[in-house]
């Protein structure tokens, strides 16, 4: 599988979510860790982890008769993949569309709108860096 062309469903989000948390880990610690928010049999859990594996989003490995699993990818590329797929869905695969209708719709707390900020301008400043330090 490549790793930009991830494709994962809610119930593949909210196992990662518990593996990336847990790894390695068994299936029942994954049920045990989703049981109030899911309330998934360990069945379901189980035989979701067994088809993540084949997709390629899992690894597996066998200790005696426990399989232990891992993740194949990262919260990076499974965050990459999902904004990569919303911006070409909802706004023509470019972002500045998606930052105006956040700011323009009240999408953001204070607290949030200053951080953005903060991350624009040490941005800027590093790609300011860069560009003095290549012309030196």
């Amino acid at each position: 599988m490549k790793k930009e062309n991830i494709e994962l469903f809610e119930s593949e989000w909210a196992i990662l979510q518990k593996v990336w948390e847990l790894e390695p880990c068994a299936a029942p610690t994954v049920q045990e860790a989703l049981q109030n928010e899911k309330g998934w049999a360990y069945t379901t859990v189980k035989t979701m982890m067994d088809r993540m594996a084949k997709k390629g989003l899992l690894k597996t490995e066998k200790i005696r008769n426990l399989y232990l699993y891992s993740s194949s990818i990262t919260r990076t590329q499974a965050r990459k993949s999902e904004i990569s797929k919303m911006l070409k869905r909802a706004f023509n695969d470019t972002f500045t569309p998606l930052m105006q209708f956040i700011i323009e719709n009240d999408q953001l707390s204070e607290e949030e709108y200053c951080q953005l900020e903060h991350l624009i301008i040490q941005r800027k400043k590093n790609m300011l860096m860069k560009e003095t330090k290549n012309n030196s």
